[in-house]
């Protein structure tokens, strides 16, 4: 398989047609290999404009996707960011090829080990990676100036917000299949965010996260 050429058709053919125009992330998109990321069963998908399945029921999310919540956060190189869900390491590499350090988190042990192999075997050091419960953000290492939540929940939680510097981003899906939508909050004020929907789609929930119980009369 041409990687090459599948990488260019990627960003020409989904990506800017997905108003995806910052050349900071289309540059990114380029310099990670991202087939080095996926599951060696699905290696030829690595750029389908699709869901990749990962272990213990997670995915990637079609590589769109990943290019939109990069321009949503808009990082820069002196900040601290945090990802809730490690995955297969591949955003969490995107991210710090954009920042000064990245915090990520993952539950799973299998996706903890296979991002830390995938990481160290693209020679990145910027992360510092936590085998853990992220579902309430980590405060031990915050505040952050940016937080990315890689798998959707039902309901934000209000701890993982206040770990936001003033004007820190966060980006998060939340909601239930079939409609969810991509949501961009800003930190404005001690106690005060804006909130911003980007696109809809549907995301397999992080690990642990559990909708509310519904009321039934």
């Amino acid at each position: 398989m041409d990687f090459e050429k599948a990488r260019f058709n990627m960003v020409e053919q989904q990506i800017r047609t997905w108003e995806v125009l910052d050349q900071r992330v289309l540059d990114l998109l380029f310099q990670i290999p991202r087939e080095e990321f996926v599951p060696e069963a699905y290696r030829k998908l690595a750029f389908a404009d699709t869901q990749i399945p990962l272990a213990d029921g997670q995915v990637m999310m079609p590589p769109r996707e990943e290019a939109r919540l990069l321009q949503m956060l808009g990082v820069e190189e002196n900040e601290h960011v945090l990802e809730i869900g490690t995955g297969s390491g591949y955003l969490t590499a995107l991210l710090a090829a954009s920042a000064r350090l990245v915090t990520s988190i993952e539950t799973s042990q299998t996706l903890h080990d296979q991002a830390k192999a995938n990481l160290s075997g693209q020679g990145i050091t910027n992360v510092t990676l936590h085998k853990g419960d992220g579902l309430n953000g980590w405060p031990a290492e915050g505040p952050y100036d940016a937080i990315a939540l890689t798998g959707s929940v039902p309901v934000l939680e209000q701890q993982i917000q206040h770990q936001l510097k003033p004007g820190g981003r966060l980006f998060v899906v939340v909601g239930a299949a079939p409609a969810m939508e991509a949501l961009l909050l800003t930190r404005v004020g001690a106690d005060d965010w804006s909130r911003e929907s980007h696109f809809e789609t549907v995301l397999p929930p992080l690990i642990g996260a559990i909708a509310p119980e519904e009321f039934i009369l």
